[in-house]
């Protein structure tokens, strides 16, 4: 069976969407020579995961692009730029997937609280063995053996 495509636009100047090219940062500040010490310019063109910016992001050309990768290259190198950061991100629920996994999780708490009832008693009993007499302990003296003919 032959598949049926679905119609496409023509992509390229037929399109009739314009776009504004992307100035790059070191034509705008008239950059000539990208130095591997000057942290600052690096650091625009690293994210914040520290991976070098693409070119369609930064609007850099070819030969702009080499130099900024091989001036991060180095500053890493010479620990000057990480090579990753970390992100610590705040874990929200499970709202994206819907309701997958949600019933079967609320049935293994159910079932972990009723086997957690039943065994509630033993732990109590189990917990007065381990409460300590501080009067007892303070009487207590520990004392450090040595060795050899000095005292």
């Amino acid at each position: 069976m032959a598949k049926t495509q679905a119609k496409r636009s023509p992509k390229g100047k037929d399109n009739g969407r314009k776009f504004k090219k992307k100035i790059s940062i070191l034509n705008a500040e008239k950059v000539e020579y990208v130095d591997w010490k000057d942290v600052n310019l690096l650091r625009r063109f690293v994210s914040d995961r520290a991976k070098i910016r693409a070119r369609r992001v930064t609007g850099n050309d070819v030969q702009q692009q080499s130099a900024i990768a091989m001036a991060i290259k180095n500053a890493r190198e010479m620990a000057l730029i990480p090579y990753a950061n970390r992100v610590t991100t705040q874990r929200g629920g499970r709202s994206s997937r819907g309701d997958r996994d949600g019933d079967d999780r609320r049935e293994r708490r159910d079932r972990s609280e009723d086997s957690s009832e039943s065994s509630s008693a033993p732990a109590e009993s189990a917990s007065e063995f381990t409460e300590i007499d501080i009067d007892a302990t303070e009487s207590v003296v520990v004392g450090t053996e040595t060795t050899g003919g000095e005292e």
